[in-house]
């Protein structure tokens, strides 16, 4: 993707964003219920067309099977009975979260009828770009509509089928509310895509989710600010005071669950103490699991069969891979944590409180964990009811991304007449006195 040109919009893309613009001023306005209403009617049509989105998905896998999509990315294109009832569910959990909107965060008087407030707003319009997961195009347009954002997706060509019935059968959702349904619309090409990096004006927020080499692509190629992440190199580090069956338990979950998710692990550090008695019954359950380990020397030397390279320790495999290294301590794990890592999800299985404490606050990444697996670092297990992707920057939004990191904030000052000039005398002026955030 780094040999494309960025081609300036097309008039039919053009055309297709200022429409989405102009139903996300109107969605910005609208309450709470209707916001809510809209997410039911998607739910319902959703549930109404789950044959068709079914049976697209079936083309969809049949398609990549032939062309010999990684197995990975097929993973993620699945969108079966099950995987698609959850997103529903998703949806509906949505639906009943708190309003995102109109929250005032700040109140404040600063002068006799002077009053401040700082009141959460939407950010406009989205652009997402992302690679398979057509669950991905539920929610984020649940997402979008919850919080008041108009929303252009563009999937992979390989979920082309199934991403068209979804958004057919979201927007016959919308078309039954007050909600205009060109607060959503599908890129379907490649040229569009590319062309979407260039909007602008009318969008204000694009959201990769995909490879490492899409997400550094739009960040190269776009003046529209970018919140994603490029990498999932996540770790398990094994102190040498743990419990090792319930260690074992989490390092299967944390790659096996899923292994094709951004937030399963792809190195295991194991404290060189413990490594003898861990990795004794750790290898047999890996193997019976079907995980190929690749180890450092010292691994090796206990039972790991395949030797680990220099790039094993920053490879986001996403399938039955996992790296394996012996530290000497704590100091050693949080220094190649540093170094290789991702800014993801990273976790700590201990029984020593004061070294889970450390490693919480020494580590960071968007997520870090004690005693639990890497598979929690999702918007649904969170609560949030669905997420548009997880981010790894440090300024905020940061982890899964929710409602709130799709709202931004607005200062609202209302006054009777007041003038700067009437305040040149300087601060003994203002009052600055706070006012109770519920009272009107």
């Amino acid at each position: 993707m780094t040999s494309q040109v960025v081609p300036e919009p097309s008039a039919d893309l053009l055309h297709l964003a200022t429409a989405v613009r102009s139903a996300a001023t109107g969605l910005g306005q609208s309450s709470n219920q209707e916001r809510q209403q809209a997410l039911s009617a998607m739910a319902l049509s959703l549930e109404a067309h789950a044959d068709r989105i079914v049976d697209a998905n079936r083309q969809d896998l049949a398609q990549a099977s032939a062309d010999g999509l990684a197995p990975a990315l097929v993973a993620r294109l699945k969108l079966d009975v099950q995987k698609l009832a959850g997103a529903i569910s998703g949806v509906r959990q949505l639906s009943a979260l708190d309003d995102p909107l109109g929250v005032r965060q700040l109140h404040r008087e600063l002068a006799d009828g002077l009053v401040l407030e700082r009141v959460t707003v939407p950010l406009g319009v989205l652009g997402v770009i992302f690679e398979a997961r057509p669950d991905a195009v539920i929610q984020i347009a649940s997402l979008a509509i919850r919080s008041g954002n108009g929303a252009i997706l563009k999937g992979g060509s390989e979920a082309k089928r199934t991403n068209h019935a979804v958004m057919q059968s979201l927007k016959e959702g919308l078309a039954c509310t007050s909600v205009s349904a060109d607060a959503l619309d599908l890129l379907t090409t490649r040229e569009e895509s590319l062309a979407l990096l260039r909007l602008d004006g009318l969008v204000d927020l694009i959201i990769p989710r995909g490879s490492n080499e899409l997400v550094r692509f739009i960040q190269d190629n776009t003046r529209i600010p970018v919140l994603g992440h490029a990498d999932g190199v996540c770790h398990l580090y094994v102190d040498k005071e743990v419990d090792c069956l319930q260690a074992l338990r989490i390092a299967i979950d944390s790659k096996t669950q899923y292994p094709a998710a951004c937030n399963a692990i792809e190195t295991l550090l194991v404290h060189r103490e413990i490594a003898p008695t861990f990795l004794q019954i750790a290898l047999p359950a890996f193997e019976e699991a079907g995980v190929m380990l690749r180890g450092d020397a010292v691994s090796k030397s206990l039972g790991v069969k395949e030797v680990a390279t220099a790039d094993d320790w920053s490879q986001e495999y996403l399938d039955l891979l996992l790296a394996v290294r012996v530290v000497n301590d704590l100091s050693e794990a949080l220094e190649h944590i540093r170094r290789f890592g991702s800014r993801h999800t990273e976790a700590i299985a201990t029984t020593n409180q004061d070294t889970a404490e450390y490693f919480l606050r020494a580590v960071d990444s968007s997520g870090v964990y004690h005693n639990c697996s890497t598979r929690f670092a999702d918007g649904f297990r969170y609560g949030f009811g669905a997420e548009v992707g997880i981010s790894t920057q440090t300024l905020p939004p940061r982890g899964p991304v929710g409602l709130e990191g799709l709202v931004t904030y607005r200062y609202r000052l209302r006054g009777d007449g007041h003038i700067a000039a009437d305040f040149a005398e300087g601060r003994d002026q203002f009052s600055h006195r706070e006012i109770p955030l519920r009272e009107t």
